[in-house]
């Protein structure tokens, strides 16, 4: 049996597609998955998505104490759990917690990992803490292309061990993905938005991830200046709890139920986002979109070279690049992530090996 443990939204997204090839195979599947106080987006997309699965343990929120005793809780569930099954392997995304119950199980681990470090170049000092109690304990790791292997090497990981794949982490879940404007419509019909009206989607920083310093400003500083001169539609997706939004913000739709984002993103005249699987998502779509994260990635990087997407850090550049984005037409044109390749057989295959 294959264990997955999905802990993010996009973790979610992301194994889909290679869980239903293991088993169109016939290999079982066994998926865990946390939530939390004010923490429920992966449990909601695995039922969205029709995904069985297992829930253990907690997300810690903010804290670091708190991470920490949520953490070591998570992984004495996990592997009071995982010893009743016949577990040949483990699967994720850099889990933490089920990284180091597999090491401690003698289980191989596959890991998963696009963003080993809060940076674009090969600062190691930016390496996040998921990385490092993650990748030395890899048995094999996949990456995509933009992130160099030098990176892994200094995870104490041999060549032979390190996989790439030759594109960046959301073509698998959109390259088939068509989207809906009906859909749009049927998610905002409940908030009774003026639709002739520009629509720009806003999505918060993981400001409670252990990798992000603290809650930025910029984005929330400038909301209201947004909507005063632009008389848009704004439209945000929370990654927390949603209540202090509508107090903050009560100009904005903060969007509760869970919803096919990507119809959104699609659709949207501009994408504001501090996070990075949303911000890929809006630039394959060719949606007009700002970075307001707190540093730059690999992916990051290669979007913002190849004309996807604009970085700002500054309350000032935000609203002056909104304004300028806003203003141009939404272009229809090809982008590099047409020209990405796309085989999950193989990445399957050598899963499986």
């Amino acid at each position: 049996m294959i264990w997955f443990d999905l802990v993010t939204p996009k973790s979610v997204l992301f194994f889909i597609p290679i869980i239903k090839e293991i088993e169109k195979r016939g290999r079982k599947v066994l998926i865990t998955a946390r939530e939390g106080n004010g923490y429920s987006e992966v449990v909601e997309l695995l039922r969205l998505y029709n995904m069985e699965f297992v829930n253990r343990g907690e997300f810690g929120g903010a804290c670091l104490k708190d991470k920490l005793h949520a953490s070591i809780e998570r992984q004495k569930a996990l592997m009071e759990f995982v010893t009743i099954y016949d577990i040949d392997r483990l699967v994720c995304l850099c889990s933490v917690d089920a990284n180091r119950v597999a090491f401690g199980l003698g289980i191989p681990v596959i890991n998963f990992y696009d963003i080993p470090l809060s940076d674009y170049n090969t600062n190691f000092k930016k390496a996040l803490p998921q990385a490092r109690l993650t990748l030395p304990l890899s048995t094999r790791v996949f990456k995509p292309f933009v992130v160099p292997d030098e990176i892994f090497l200094r995870f104490s990981l041999d060549e032979e061990q390190i996989f790439d794949y030759n594109f960046i982490d959301p073509l698998i879940w959109l390259k088939d993905f068509k989207p809906d404007f009906e859909y749009v419509k049927k998610v905002l019909k409940p908030y009774n938005l003026d639709l002739s009206k520009k629509l720009i989607i806003i999505r918060e920083e993981e400001y409670k991830s252990s990798y992000v310093d603290k809650k930025y400003p910029i984005l929330y500083e400038a909301l209201e200046e947004i909507h005063k001169t632009t008389n848009s539609n704004i439209v945000i997706i929370p990654r927390y709890e949603s209540s202090y939004l509508k107090e903050e913000f009560p100009f904005a739709t903060i969007l509760e139920e869970k919803t096919i984002i990507q119809h959104l993103l699609a659709y949207a005249d501009l994408f504001i986002g501090g996070g990075g699987t949303l911000n890929t998502e809006a630039c394959f779509f060719n949606t007009p979109t700002i970075s307001t994260r707190s540093f730059i990635c690999h992916y990051d990087k290669y979007q913002i070279d190849n004309n996807l997407m604009y970085w700002v850090n500054t309350k000032e550049e935000l609203l002056q690049k909104v304004y300028t984005l806003l203003e141009s037409k939404k272009e229809e044109k090809e982008n590099v992530f047409l020209q990405m390749q796309l085989n999950i057989s193989n990445m399957v295959d050598d899963i499986l090996k």
